[in-house]
Order: C-alpha cells, then structure tokens, then sequence
C-alpha cells in the first residue's frame, strides 16, 4: 500500500518540475515577445499620427492662400518630429534603447524646424496665411 502513495508523491513531483522548468523557459520568452509587440504598436501609431499631419499639410497646401487645418493627434509617447523641405521624421524609441526612424513624405512650401509632440492628445494647427510665401505648422494648447 505504501508503493501506491510513493508513486503517486513521485509523480507530483516530476510534473511540479516539469512546470517549473516549462515556466522557467517560456516566461522570459513570452516577455520578449510582448516587448516587441509594444514596440510595433507604438511606432505604428506614430506613423499614423504622422500621416495624418501629412495629409493636412498636403490639404493647405493645395487649397492654397488663406486656408487652415486644425488636427489631434493622440500619442502613446512624447516625439519629435523635424520638419524638413518635403518630408518629415521622427525617431521612436524601443524598448532595447535603440531607435527607429520614421520618415513621411508630403508636398508643401513649409520651413524647416521641428515640433514636440507630448505623450496624451495634441492640437495642431497648419495654415497658410494670406499674403504669405510660406505655410505655418504650430502647437496650441
């Protein structure tokens, strides 16, 4: 009657290590796994942020002098984006520490500079006054 109970000890234990061995290697690797998934997430939702200011940069710009576009942008993380002659570009930064540049491309007469963007909800407006050569992009809390 006493082999009965040892077996069945015996067997708890080998499946108890079993689980821990099975925990001790998927945990780590099922982080990972999150982190990059993070890491997609993120830099998808700065390029769709980025996007739309593109588009309402394209948007002034052909409907020409006088005209203005007041966009949010909501942002998992504070970025900043460098405006360039016809593009613009961002850096988001992943979990490892690394980077990973963004870059979108739209047609306007915009100078060059740089805009913050904070983590949470952003007004921005982009206009092209009358009477100027040039188009302003700005924040506005």
């Amino acid at each position: 009657m006493d082999s009965k109970g040892q077996i069945s000890l015996e067997y708890l234990m080998i499946f108890a290590v079993s689980l821990i061995l099975l925990i001790a290697f998927t945990l780590p690797l099922s982080e990972i796994a999150i982190q990059d998934t993070l890491d997609v997430s993120n830099s998808l939702n700065a390029k769709s942020e980025l996007s739309k200011l593109s588009n309402a940069i394209n948007q002034v710009y052909s409907e020409g002098h006088g005209s203005k576009q007041i966009l949010y942008l909501d942002m998992d993380n504070s970025l900043t984006v460098k405006i360039a002659n016809s593009y613009l570009s961002a850096s988001v930064r992943l979990h490892d520490g690394s980077y990973k540049q963004l870059k979108i491309y739209y047609n306007s007469n915009l100078d060059s500079g740089s805009l913050f963007l904070d983590k949470g909800m952003n007004r921005i407006i982009v206009e092209w006054p009358i009477n100027e050569e040039n188009m302003q992009l700005y924040k506005r809390y």
